[in-house]
């Protein structure tokens, strides 16, 4: 049955973020890289002696990683340009060394020269928290990427290609790609075409292979603002085993304006989620995903202070237990 996990970057170890997600019961982690890691001339964080490190230090503190969530560099891959067979050599790499590890799930996107985009980061919330959001209005006049337009089918194309590169590998290692929606899930940005930001965007990622392999992040803040029924969209996907990973987070508004919510205050039922991933029988991990800013972390990164996460922690795994009983 599926778990509540959460992310902990390797250079939090020192801080209260890792004693106090085990405290809460926290046994799975999402694994991202760490530089620290990469000790020998020309290592890579990917590479398989500084995987070995990551997963060990993760493991001595008493955490299972589950799902790794950071990828090499990809825009040349992504935008089709000279260099993408180099770059994505380094996530066939990574896949093989993840399936040395037995670490089962890798989350990544398709988003070009940019990932998740805010125009704010400190919108006032509940009880003076603060939370990140979006207002198109605010960057659509903004300039182009240094790198240019970028159309749809450009991405497409580029994406076709680096899955018929990279699913063999993931098949022959056991290893889920599990794609992440685009965050908002509005296209284009800055003049950059964005695909996986609705329903038919996956349904065609989906047909591109029918391996097992090709799987999708259900990123449930981006989904809320593609479908007005979230619990269904879960059953159609999980029905087909093509959910891999779960983000667990909420938003307010459309994908042109919306703000987070704290987890137990936004407009989605979580429960009748809940109660889906248990009907589809889904055996993944979950986490966290963009919590508010709590009193005494204004300067903690936004989405991710250590209280906010703890709260989200507590709710979520009381969500689990309800939905299980």
């Amino acid at each position: 049955m599926f778990d509540i996990a959460e992310i902990l970057p390797p250079g939090k170890v020192g801080s209260s973020l890792w004693p106090l997600m085990k405290q809460a019961g926290i046994t799975q982690v999402v694994g991202t890289f760490t530089p620290a890691d990469a000790l020998g001339i020309g290592e890579k964080p990917w590479d398989y002696l500084p995987l070995v490190r990551l997963k060990k230090r993760y493991e001595d503190y008493g955490f299972t990683v589950s799902v790794i969530e950071d990828r090499p560099p990809l825009n040349r891959a992504k935008r089709g340009l000279p260099g993408r067979d180099e770059e994505i050599n380094e996530v066939k790499i990574l896949i093989e060394n993840m399936g040395r590890l037995n670490i089962p799930v890798w989350c990544y996107e398709w988003m070009a020269d940019f990932n998740w985009m805010r125009t704010s980061v400190a919108i006032p919330s509940r009880g003076g928290s603060t939370v990140s959001g979006f207002d198109f209005e605010l960057v659509k006049n903004a300039p182009p990427t240094e790198y240019g337009p970028l159309e749809a089918e450009t991405l497409w194309e580029s994406l076709e290609y680096f899955l018929d590169q990279i699913i063999p590998v993931a098949e022959k290692w056991g290893v889920t790609l599990a794609m992440h929606p685009d965050d908002p899930p509005l296209s284009p940005l800055r003049g950059v075409a964005r695909i996986m930001s609705s329903l038919e965007g996956y349904d065609r990622l989906l047909r591109i292979s029918a391996s097992p392999m090709n799987a999708i992040t259900l990123c449930q803040g981006n989904f809320a603002l593609m479908t007005d029924n979230l619990p269904a969209v879960i059953r159609t996907y999980g029905s087909v085993g093509k959910i891999a990973f779960v983000h667990l987070r909420d938003v307010r508004g459309t994908k042109f304006k919306f703000e987070e919510t704290w987890h137990d205050d936004g407009p989605t039922d979580m429960y009748a989620c809940f109660q889906a991933y248990k009907d589809i029988g889904f055996g993944g991990v979950m986490r966290p995903d963009h919590v508010p800013n709590l009193y005494g972390e204004e300067s903690e990164t936004a989405g991710y202070a250590t209280l906010g996460r703890l709260f989200a922690v507590g709710y979520l795994r009381g969500l689990k237990h309800a939905v299980l009983r």
